[in-house]
């Protein structure tokens, strides 16, 4: 492996729909080894997705070990492309860069109103980038709210290791 992977970097590939996780809907597509070999990292990167000629989406690339990723696929995507568990899938990502973080309006508005927004900032930026898409990937404002909290608890507790470590 040669390093990080490359912003703006384009990959595509084919492969099978898998179901990941018997008895839920959570499907995965195998990365091919070569892809993984043109990342350079056995790392998770972050991509802009699509499957087939779906609309784009934000997913990391998660590795399984020996050198392999996966690439979840939201029910929601394997609806619009009308695809299954078993299905050939063509995949095109985009590697995005981790440190490029863009805050949406709500949980801004959260962060100000708490007072850790500079904290939240401070978190690493894949950290940052997966509670924004959790809270992105929601369909139900109920669960937008909680998973805003949680980034705000996020900041506050980023906030409290900081003053433990200045003590």
């Amino acid at each position: 492996m040669k390093g990080a992977p490359v912003a703006g970097q384009q990959l595509s590939f084919q492969a099978k729909l898998e179901n990941w996780a018997e008895g839920m809907d959570y499907c995965a597509v195998p990365v091919p080894a070569k892809i993984t070999q043109a990342l350079g990292t056995k790392g998770p990167v972050l991509v802009m997705a699509q499957v087939n000629d779906s609309e784009p989406f934000k997913v990391s690339l998660f590795p399984i070990g020996g050198g392999q990723h996966y690439i979840r696929i939201k029910a929601k995507v394997r609806k619009e492309t009308k695809t299954k568990t078993g299905d050939s899938v063509r995949i095109l990502i985009t590697v995005l860069d981790r440190a490029d973080v863009t805050i949406p309006e709500d949980l801004m508005s959260a962060l100000r109103a708490e007072g850790v927004t500079e904290d939240f900032k401070l978190l690493p930026p894949g950290k940052q980038n997966f509670m924004i898409r959790r809270i992105d990937d929601t369909a139900k404002p109920e669960t937008r709210d909680k998973r805003i909290r949680e980034a705000v608890e996020a900041a506050h507790q980023r906030r409290e290791k900081r003053a433990d470590q200045s003590e």
